[in-house]
């Protein structure tokens, strides 16, 4: 029987997509981002939890009302989700099946030219309503250092994604010192800007709520001194990357 592994669970995120979300952090994932704030969901064989698609669905649904009132729905984050593609594949068509939105929240660091790979994407996009697409750099070398990968398959992914005017809101973390140069966000914004599909952009701002994570799972923390950009410096990433669609804040 096909299982999906997961981390936790919120029950009524208002953050993650467009109205109230039921939203499942699943297990494993591949990058090491140094500003990672669930450390504890990169081990891919470790599932907090084991559940079907049956179990998933009958919890879910009785938020139905909550979502149909808010326009809200599930968002599958991580974790990276697409490390578990025939799972979601099958919950997300199910969910569609009972007038549920589903969305994505991936940083798609797992991303390859495989066959496989693609055609479980492509699949899993045929019951996709949105992805949450989270862009670290723009800058390979930065992208590796920041990560532990290339950021080459993510924004091949990115490309796809608006070759095939499948809907997608951009997130960037804005951690100072890493991500926040005005060369790279301009890089950020002119990427961005010349895809066909971006609903939205979001910069996320750098905080240290999951250090504590890193402390019991004895993992050395390397930012500790990096204070949360301040408002003014959100602002001004965002007028730097310049996105010609719609931000969550007024400039």
């Amino acid at each position: 029987m096909l299982k999906g592994h997961l981390h936790s669970i919120e029950s009524m995120g208002t953050v993650d997509g467009p109205g109230i979300r039921y939203i499942l952090f699943t297990q494993g994932c591949l990058l090491r981002c140094l500003y990672c704030h669930n450390p504890d969901t990169w081990q891919i064989n470790s599932p907090y939890r084991e559940v079907t698609v049956d179990e998933m669905v009958n919890e879910i649904i009785t938020y139905k009302p909550y979502f149909d009132a808010s326009q809200g729905g599930v968002t599958v984050s991580g974790g990276e989700p697409l490390l578990q593609m025939p799972f979601l594949t099958a919950l997300f068509k199910e969910l569609q099946s009972q007038g549920i939105h589903t969305c994505i929240d991936t940083s798609a660091g797992c991303a390859n030219d495989s066959i496989a790979f693609n055609r479980h994407f492509e699949e899993l996009l045929q019951y996709t309503d949105l992805l949450l697409l989270d862009i670290k750099h723009m800058d390979d070398e930065q992208h590796v250092s920041l990560t532990g990968k290339s950021n080459k398959h993510i924004l091949k992914v990115a490309r796809k994604l608006s070759d095939m005017q499948q809907p997608v809101w951009i997130r960037h973390v804005l951690v100072p010192g890493y991500t926040d140069s005005e060369k790279a966000l301009v890089q950020l914004g002119e990427f961005i800007n010349s895809l066909k599909n971006v609903e939205r952009f979001e910069i996320l701002p750098y905080h240290q709520l999951g250090v504590h994570k890193w402390k019991a799972l004895n993992i050395p923390y390397r930012l500790n001194e990096v204070a949360p950009p301040s408002d003014s410096k959100v602002r001004a990433a965002y007028r730097a990357v310049n996105f010609k669609g719609k931000i969550p804040i007024d400039l």
